[in-house]
């Protein structure tokens, strides 16, 4: 056999992972297989791979007997729609995807060549743990991504697809991740699973009520994405990298709109009702705002009184936060701040303008919100929009009240423009709240008090219900028709193309965690 055959024999060898039978298993439940995923997830062709003869390296247990070329997880690098990726597939065929001494390396190794050329990684999970036969090296192998995973933060998009088991310590490497894509119905990630659950708690719990992709997307918050097949979750993450740059040194990529700049809709001017107390859904305000209509959410389904995501306006990427006055009221409570906190930082992180809808009536009151640390987590959100220094522009639809008006990006915490719509009402709190408090005597001695109240109320939102004590103030930059809010966003984004702010010099702050 010459060399060049031998090549192609042993490359044959390390594509069918455990072997056909075992591919063919997989592809029955629905899964792709490790390479189909690979393939299908980078543009066609592209595929780089590396380590494709790497082999286990213990000889316990008879492992010595069961070498796999490539060990159990496809690594290298591609192109997604012309840019340059890093990406490894664990191959559940082989040990069940275990981690192993080896397969770490392989890991390791285009994570270390990611951050020298600054690609994104993204990682397509798909393992049984740590491989119990090789012990505490395994677990070493762990540690070792850990490590990688957190100094890549912040330097390079790192993104998880959990399309299948991910338990143990394997969890905390997509949890340091910017983002997870999970499958529902295939894909769980849990640090104890229902047995020993049911062991030591007595609890009976499903992987699916215990880990699976709604529980993990509508409790939980560890996920961001939830896919219908493993095909929808690299569809899902192949978008999510043309809104990012691939690199914290670079800028997010333009895309070119037919959508007009200096579009008006006057649909906007009656989205936000006149009564302060009628719901709308934030989201009719940023599809009709951004380009082409298009809104990419992120974690739809976790804290729905905060929306988040990504959009383009005149062509740039933009990050959205904003409150949903169709759930809650769009207070903000401890899990939707969060949640905003962590895009927030996440858009610094990576030069995304943050464009934020403000219609907020305050924190959420009750003795479990308080026990459970508002104060601590939602400090949070307040810690990192003024800590961001991309540009941010924030629109008051609605309500802006109390300590909830500071956080939501106002122009105290050094947001660059500030805009409100005439509906605006920025005060310290609702007209009701106040009157009880201001007037609680005048309230109790006179001897019409629902007249008084009335007329109280109407004083007080007459007098501070409106945008335009904290314009006169320089609070808010210029009140607007809300029909002007595109191009009045996208003119003050293109002012604010060359930026420049800094914090003060630190090894780094101590966010409230």
């Amino acid at each position: 056999m010459s060399k060049l055959e031998l090549l192609k024999e042993r490359s044959t060898l390390a594509e069918v992972g455990g072997g056909k039978a075992r591919l063919d298993k997989q592809k029955a439940s629905g899964k792709m297989t490790a390479r189909e995923r690979i393939d299908f997830f980078l543009d066609e062709g592209t595929f780089e791979e590396f380590d494709k003869f790497v082999v286990h390296r213990s000889t316990d247990f008879g492992l010595d007997e069961q070498k796999y070329p490539g060990d159990g997880v496809v690594t290298g690098h591609g192109l997604v729609d012309g840019r340059e990726v890093f990406v490894f597939a664990q191959d559940f065929t082989v040990f069940g995807g275990s981690l192993s001494e080896t397969h770490a390396q392989k890991i390791c190794k285009v994570m270390d060549l990611a951050m020298k050329v600054g690609a994104p990684v993204v990682g397509l999970n798909d393992s049984g743990g740590a491989r119990i036969q090789e012990g505490v090296v395994s677990l070493g192998g762990y540690a070792d991504i850990f490590l990688r995973n957190t100094l890549s933060s912040g330097v390079i998009p790192q993104i998880s697809c959990i399309l299948g088991p991910c338990a143990g310590g394997a969890v905390y490497s997509p949890a340091i991740t910017d983002f997870n894509v999970m499958v529902k119905d295939s894909s769980y990630m849990f640090i104890t699973g229902p047995d020993v659950i049911k062991t030591v708690t007595h609890e009976d719990v499903t992987k699916d009520e215990l880990g699976g992709a709604m529980t993990h997307n509508a409790k939980s918050g560890v996920a961001h994405f939830a896919a219908d097949s493993d095909e929808h979750a690299l569809r899902i993450t192949r978008e999510l990298l043309s809104f990012v740059p691939s690199n914290n040194m670079e800028n997010p990529p333009f895309v070119a709109t037919s959508d007009p700049t200096d579009r008006k809709d006057t649909k906007l001017n009656s989205i936000v009702p006149e009564s302060s107390n009628q719901p709308y859904d934030i989201r009719e305000i940023i599809n009709t705002v951004v380009d082409e209509g298009y809104f990419f959410e992120v974690q739809e389904h976790y804290a729905p009184n905060i929306v988040i995501g990504f959009a383009r306006l005149g062509g740039y990427s933009v990050g959205i936060v904003a409150n949903q006055p169709a759930f809650l009221a769009g207070v903000l409570d401890i899990d939707a701040s969060v949640k905003a906190a962590r895009f927030v930082r996440f858009c610094d992180c990576f030069n995304i303008p943050l464009i934020t809808f403000e219609d907020v009536p305050g924190f959420l009151p009750g003795v479990n919100q308080e026990h459970f640390g508002i104060i601590r987590h939602g400090a949070k959100l307040l810690y990192a929009f003024a800590e961001a220094t991309v540009p941010k522009i924030t629109v008051i639809t609605r309500k802006a009240y109390g300590g909830a008006y500071c956080v939501m990006a106002s122009k105290h915490i050094r947001t660059d423009i500030n805009f409100a719509y005439p509906t605006a009402e920025i005060a310290v709190m609702g007209a009701e709240g106040a009157v009880g408090v201001l007037y609680r005597k005048d309230l109790a001695e006179t001897t019409n008090p629902e007249e008084t109240r009335t007329r109280l109320v109407n004083e007080f939102t007459e007098k501070f219900a409106n945008p335009y004590v904290a314009a006169e103030r320089g609070f808010v930059d210029e009140i607007i028709e809300p029909a002007e809010t595109r191009p009045k966003l996208i003119r003050a984004l293109s002012l604010l193309q060359n930026k420049r702010d800094t914090n003060p010099p630190k090894k780094h702050g101590n966010i409230p965690l």
